[in-house]
């Protein structure tokens, strides 16, 4: 008895499925044999290199280096085994015109012409076959671009477009577009099929982890003009939440990479907004075929040394963001020469004088040397000079003026030994030290938690509760500064390192350059040249200060102080600077926005939006749009692309003692309904109580504060407390607009008693 038409119908879609399936695997097969070739030739290559240990020159040597780095590196690269190494192919009509440098046209020769001349894989590398061919094209050159931005309405030579889905050296799925629909496209005098329903809905639709993928496969046409825009200048992206910003970044990250890598290489640095966001994305480009080329570093920890350890409140926040955080350090700094054992007189003996200078006539010299802008460190040799010069004068008061040169040159040479005796002498040298100390940044920031000590630098500056609330920050602090910090005091002990300078360094000994000569026997050890080359170059990254390139992502949260922090660190370079206004949890963003002004200068700009959001879906999205006209009125929300059908859930407590209890019993039962992540939401101050109320819930579940959640995603989020989100600053509303937007499936929120909900537990805030 023949089946059913429909179960006919179904037989037939699974049998082409697996037939194109196969078509994929055998091409990628192709891909990994080749592949194999290469990491042979790979390993022949390092061995070969790392044998020449004979020759005994230094060119020899550093001819070996280099070739063993080379080979080392294209190792490294063919290794990595990635869960979708090919996962893009494009099936392309003829072009009108040949190749123009190396960019093929992407206009068809025949519009109407359905036969597919030319076939592209793209991947993570590319790899060509051992005559040279394209078997794989690198998802970052020009020949990739029409995968990501071939649209029906504009799909240049594009017939199909195909999204592979693989994990390791199996095929397991392929999702098609058709870009010409009213074509039939045909490959060598066959039409070709067209599987699936929508490559991007089955990639949204996947689990999420704790930490983030890559979109190589599914970058849509908006983000891929961000992504390959030119790098000259600084490119501002605006995106509301879940429309791909930080993927954006982190892929253009690859993308300069690719295209200069002698500029950029080493020479990145993106700058995430808290650690979390750190760590959640720093597989991104390794998976894109860059490992170690990128720093991706969290604002807190800018400054060597320091890890942001610690959360300031929204009210201290505003005070250390500001840029009238300047003035008050300037006074801090210079502050900081006079302590409680800042000596008041120096009196010293020489050519068989004791020569003195007191209290007053110090503090003149001070003034006299602290004229000018010159970081105080670099100022000591300065303010030895002045003294110098003070004490010559005491010992010339009363002598006749010389009459003659021979007289001036008898002067001159007394005043030479005068100095050199006096520079080998211990009491002026201990003086010295005791009146001008060098100063660290965090020794200044120590001597401001004295409220009368602060209150005197700020005058002017800061109002009698701004300081209060400042110094208090402080009091965990010892006298020298020791002791956690937040992000927002990395800033200003980064401008205190800038307001201080360097202390001068002791000069090394000249080497003799035929000592390089000799010792050849301690770069005969081929692995410990290469761990010192590693250890070099990994400190050469921590202590690396100007970048050529510069990612901010969530841009809107960095205050004037950070921004000025991020300024140094890149000024002579280009600039790629993604946010949303409407999600700012800075106090006052015009102050914000005229610091970034300020710290780009002149550089040309050019600005794009991002309007779809692929996270959320549109139930979650209508729900959130409801805070974002509270929070930002005016401001259109990016369109969600799919729906579910799941509508948020709301719930309430009667009483606040009830709300661990609930909140526990929410996560459980998201975990049960999704396959990946489940994050709860609470303020700040709760974080530490939600981390309690889920506790042995396993990895998958997850607290967070507030201001912790931006740029990640769950697959499912409990918004707990969402007046008290609201109610913790100036900018709560906005605050709370990104807490609602970080699921890509399910959402609850979880009111109590505060949140004044209504029968159906909506808070007020989203009534």
């Amino acid at each position: 008895m023949p089946a059913p038409r429909s179960t006919q119908a179904a037989d037939t879609d699974e049998s082409i499925r697996e037939r194109e399936i196969g078509i994929e695997q055998a091409h990628l097969d192709q891909v990994y044999a080749r592949l194999n070739e290469k990491l042979a030739e790979a390993e022949f290559l390092l061995d070969e290199a790392s044998q020449k240990w004979q020759a005994g020159t230094p060119g020899a040597y550093a001819e070996r280096d280099a070739q063993v780095s080379a080979a080392g590196r294209h190792l490294i690269r063919l290794t990595n085994e990635y869960e979708d190494f090919l996962f893009g192919r494009i099936d392309l009509q003829a072009p009108d015109a040949p190749e123009e440098d190396g960019i093929p046209s992407q206009t068809p020769l025949d519009p109407d012409d359905p036969t597919i001349a030319e076939t592209l894989y793209i991947g993570r590398l590319g790899v060509l076959d051992a005559e040279y061919g394209p078997l794989v094209i690198d998802w970052r050159a020009p020949a990739a671009a029409p995968f990501y931005r071939a649209t029906p309405v504009q799909p240049g030579r594009v017939l199909r477009r195909r999204v592979i889905r693989s994990r390791r050296r199996r095929v397991l799925g392929v999702e098609d577009d058709l870009l010409r629909p009213d074509l039939e496209p045909t490959l060598d005098g066959e039409p070709v099929a067209v599987v699936g329903d929508g490559a991007l809905m089955a990639t949204l639709g996947r689990a999420r982890s704790h930490t983030m993928r890559d979109i190589v496969s599914s970058i849509q046409h908006e983000q891929d003009v961000v992504i390959r825009a030119q790098a000259a200048g600084a490119t501002l992206v605006t995106g509301g939440p879940g429309t791909g910003k930080t993927a954006v970044a982190l892929h253009r990250a690859a993308y300069l990479l690719y295209h200069d890598r002698r500029k950029y290489a080493g020479g990145i640095l993106v700058v995430s907004p808290t650690p979390l966001l750190v760590s959640y994305t720093e597989g991104v480009l390794p998976s894109l075929g860059e490992e170690g080329q990128v720093a991706i570093r969290a604002i807190g920890n800018l400054v060597e040394g320091v890890e942001a350890e610690r959360y300031d409140s929204p009210e201290v926040v505003r005070i250390k963001g500001s840029a009238r955080m300047v003035a008050l350090l300037r006074r801090a700094a210079r502050a900081a020469l006079d302590r409680r054992d800042t000596p008041t007189e120096l009196r010293v003996s020489a050519m068989g004088e004791v020569l003195t200078l007191d209290q007053h006539a110090l503090r003149e010299l001070r003034r006299t040397a602290l004229n000018g802008t010159t970081p105080l460190n670099l100022l000591k040799p300065r303010a030895r000079r002045l003294l110098l010069d003070a004490l010559w004068s005491r010992l010339l008061r009363g002598r006749p003026a010389p009459v003659d040169r021979y007289e001036r040159e008898e002067l001159q040479r007394q005043r030479e030994s005068f100095d050199e005796y006096l520079s080998d002498d211990d009491r002026f040298l201990s003086f010295l030290d005791a009146w001008w100390p060098l100063l660290t940044p965090r020794q200044v920031l120590g001597t401001l938690r004295d409220p009368r000590r602060l209150s005197r630098q700020a005058r002017g500056a800061l109002s009698g509760q701004e300081v209060r609330l400042l110094a208090d920050s402080w009091q965990h602090l010892g006298p020298r500064g020791e002791g956690a910090l937040s992000a927002h005091d990395a800033a200003l002990l980064d401008e205190l390192q800038t307001l201080l300078g360097e202390p001068p360094r002791a000069r090394s000994r000249e080497v003799d350059p035929a000592e390089l000569l000799t010792g050849l026997d301690e770069v005969t050890t081929y692995g410990d040249r290469i761990r010192r080359d590693q250890e070099a170059r990994e400190a050469a990254r921590r202590e690396r200060s100007d970048y050529a390139h510069v990612i901010v992502d969530e841009a809107q949260d960095l205050t004037p102080m950070q921004w000025r922090m991020v300024g140094r660190r890149a000024r002579n370079a280009t600039w790629t600077i993604v946010g949303d206004p409407a999600q700012s949890s800075w106090i006052d963003p015009a102050e914000a926005a005229a610091a970034m002004d300020e710290t780009l200068g002149g550089k040309p700009r050019r600005r794009f939006t991002l309007t779809t959001n692929y996270r959320n879906p549109a139930e979650i999205a209508e729900v959130a749009a409801r805070v974002l006209a509270q929070a930002a009125p005016g401001t259109e929300a990016p369109k969600a692309v799919r729906a579910t059908g799941v509508v948020p859930r709301f719930t309430a407590v009667a009483a606040e003692e009830r709300m661990g209890a609930a909140a526990r019993a929410e996560v459980e039962r998201l975990l049960a309904e999704v396959d990946g992540t489940v994050g709860i939401v609470v303020p700040m101050d709760r974080r530490d109580e939600a981390a309690r109320w889920i506790a042995g819930l396993g990895d998958r579940a997850v607290a967070l504060g507030s201001l912790e959640a931006k740029g990640l995603e769950y697959d499912a989020t409990v918004v707990a407390d969402p007046s008290g989100i609201a109610g913790e600053s100036e900018a709560g509303l906005r605050v709370l607009y990104v807490a609602l937007t970080r699921a890509t499936q399910r959402l609850t929120v979880l009111s109590g008693p505060l949140d004044l909900p209504d029968s159906a537990g909506v808070p007020a805030l989203l009534q």
